[in-house]
């Protein structure tokens, strides 16, 4: 029987440097989309997905994490006493269980991979989800969801998130090596950590969300670098092929924004506020506007 993912990782020691000066004394996770940040994004598809076990990876001026997840009663009862219970009910998907969340810090920026090995005491000997906070999936039903209703029928292993880009773009990713696929998911016989677009095994973009199983650990202890000079977490799952063990990739459905680009950030923001009923008549309009006028100054 396939053991239950229940604990998840959350990588949130990053430095945020491309919000700067934002990010200066914010933590680039608290961030919103909207009016909710970017970590609740995550924190949101993770319990969906059953996870009840929550890890996060933090590094020096992230306190405002631990924050945002911890009781506000004076702002509670002041809700309360004007009757505002919308705003009441949207302070609930902050609320966490006493003991739900656990804090470990990376003291140095060595990689994701090294980031991923910080929370190995709290994983033990378990499969565990690695969320990255960065990749916000708008989906019918969550991403991570999705892959544990596909881990949960098969016989363990890793999994690993993945989609299609454009070759010039794989460069940015690890990148897939397909030895077979059956429907929505992929057998890799090899993984490749921003390959050049030349030389990359396929255009199967790794994404940021993993099933991984606890040997994973022992790999990343040997602290071997990679690109960048950093401990990478696509190194260690390519080891994992390596050696014999299963790992699939998963084509999720769903629309994937990378939010640690502007860009993204900013397509993101502009696709959730027309999701909205309270927000989108009124912001599409805007929008309209905004396209309308910039294509008049052009053909001036």
């Amino acid at each position: 029987m396939t053991p239950k993912v229940t604990k998840a990782v959350f990588p949130v020691a990053g430095l945020g440097t491309r919000f700067l000066p934002a990010t200066k004394s914010i933590p680039k996770e608290i961030l919103t989309l909207v009016d909710r940040p970017l970590i609740q994004y995550a924190i949101d598809e993770a319990r969906e997905a059953g996870i009840k076990e929550f890890i996060f990876v933090t590094s020096r001026g992230k306190s405002a994490l631990e924050d945002y997840f911890d009781s506000a009663p004076e702002l509670e009862k002041s809700l309360k006493a004007k009757g505002k219970t919308d705003l009441l009910n949207a302070l609930k998907q902050t609320d966490m269980d006493s003991g739900a969340i656990a804090y470990v810090r990376q003291k140095e920026p060595l990689g994701l991979g090294h980031a991923v090995w910080c929370a190995r005491r709290l994983i033990g000997d378990e499969p565990f989800a690695v969320l990255l906070p960065d990749d916000v999936i708008s989906a019918e039903r969550g991403c991570l969801a999705q892959m544990i209703d596909a881990y949960n029928e098969g016989d363990g292993g890793s999994m690993v998130a993945t989609m299609e880009v454009a070759r010039e773009k794989v460069s940015s990713y690890g990148v897939l090596d397909v030895e077979s696929e059956e429907g929505n998911l992929v057998t890799a016989r090899g993984m490749v950590e921003k390959p050049d677009p030349e030389q990359a095994p396929s255009r199967l973009a790794v994404i940021g969300r993993y099933i991984l199983a606890p040997n994973v650990m022992n790999h990343l202890h040997e602290m071997k670098t990679g690109a960048g000079g950093e401990v990478q977490l696509t190194d260690a799952i390519a080891t994992e092929i390596a050696t014999g063990d299963k790992v699939r990739g998963f084509r999720f459905r769903g629309q994937r924004y990378d939010c640690g680009s502007k860009s993204g950030f900013l397509q993101a923001t502009v696709a959730f506020a027309l999701e909205r009923p309270d927000l989108s008549s009124e912001f599409a309009s805007f929008l309209r506007d905004v396209l309308a006028a910039t294509s008049s100054a052009k053909r001036a």
